[in-house]
């Protein structure tokens, strides 16, 4: 199997660097800049689970689109949701010559896009959970133990040797993966906790544990994602009762250092991936006629720090 990675940041970088380690056949889509450190550098993970300098293979945009392009079975697909238009650009040739795209992104409103540019039957499911980002010398910085990935064929498609291939290459990698016989429900067991996180601590602009220390702390966070838990079952994807209970234990866990990604690059004054993840799960519970006032004061908040960064001057902005 061949893997193309889109990207080598900390969530693509991460995953498509443990796999290159094992011997996984990995090809990296990446600005022609990533490309010249990398080859320079090698690919560089610093990690609790254990550091790793690899060299790796690395393809730009124009490289991809030349008629004498390696072809690729899956793409792994590991973007911000504000780059995905340009990200679906930049895999389009490899999806083109056969390729499957399996996403990384949070949230969900993203598979629609993807549908709609390369068809139902060529977008399988992903998720993962992984806090990492990039030092200043281009390594993966992962920050903390818990890095995994969860992948499937969503409801209608059928199975998929790439999908097991790729759960083979990440037996052999060491990589904590799943792969599911019902990603819909992993990925809104995922949404729903990661909204309600996102929300709680971009809101308040804290951690957990500084919000739940605070009088009426752990009320808030508990019916922010009481929130979340009824726009997933309005979707027709209730929350079983140990992924609800142990993502409210996370929630509202006294001195917990815990912040949402979206939080971190809030306070570095970056974009942040708002109407993906938060804007999105409002839309919903707005169209199943939910109360959901702790979720829309969090998307008004995010919509205001958006519009207040879009007015700084470009040098200012992170």
């Amino acid at each position: 199997m061949r893997l193309l990675v889109l990207g080598a940041g900390g969530t693509g970088g991460y995953f498509g660097g443990r796999l290159a380690q094992a011997g996984a056949d990995v090809g990296f889509l990446v600005r022609p800049a990533r490309a010249a450190n990398l080859r320079a550098r090698g690919l560089r993970i610093v990690s609790p689970l254990g550091d790793v300098q690899v060299p790796v293979s690395t393809l730009t945009a124009e490289a991809l689109a030349a008629h004498d392009a390696p072809r690729f079975d899956l793409v792994l697909l590991a973007c911000k949701a504000y780059d995905l238009d340009s990200a679906l650009d930049a895999i389009a040739p490899a999806m083109a010559a056969g390729a499957r795209v399996v996403p990384l992104l949070n949230g969900l409103r993203h598979y629609d896009v993807l549908d709609a540019r390369f068809g139902f039957d060529h977008v399988l499911g992903g998720l993962c959970f992984i806090s990492a980002t990039i030092g200043g010398e281009g390594e993966i910085l992962h920050l903390g133990k818990p890095a995994s990935i969860t992948f499937g064929e969503r409801a209608g498609q059928p199975g998929s040797a790439r999908l097991q291939a790729l759960a083979d290459a990440c037996a052999r990698a060491g990589l904590d993966h799943l792969y599911s016989n019902d990603i819909a429900q992993a990925q809104w067991n995922k949404y729903s906790f990661l909204a309600a996180l996102a929300a709680g601590t971009c809101l308040m602009r804290a951690s957990i544990g500084t919000i739940v220390a605070g009088e009426g702390g752990e009320a808030f966070m508990a019916a922010l994602h009481d929130e979340c838990l009824a726009v997933a079952a309005a979707e027709g994807q209730p929350i079983p009762a140990q992924a609800r209970d142990t993502a409210r234990a996370q929630l509202t866990a006294a001195g917990s250092d815990v912040k949402s990604s979206m939080l971190r690059d809030l306070e570095a004054g970056a974009r942040v991936e708002a109407a993906h993840i938060v804007g999105d799960l409002v839309d919903r519970a707005c169209r199943h006629g939910i109360a959901a006032p702790n979720l829309h004061a969090a998307w008004v908040h995010l919509q205001c720090y958006e519009e207040q960064r879009d007015r700084m001057p470009r040098r200012l902005r992170a």
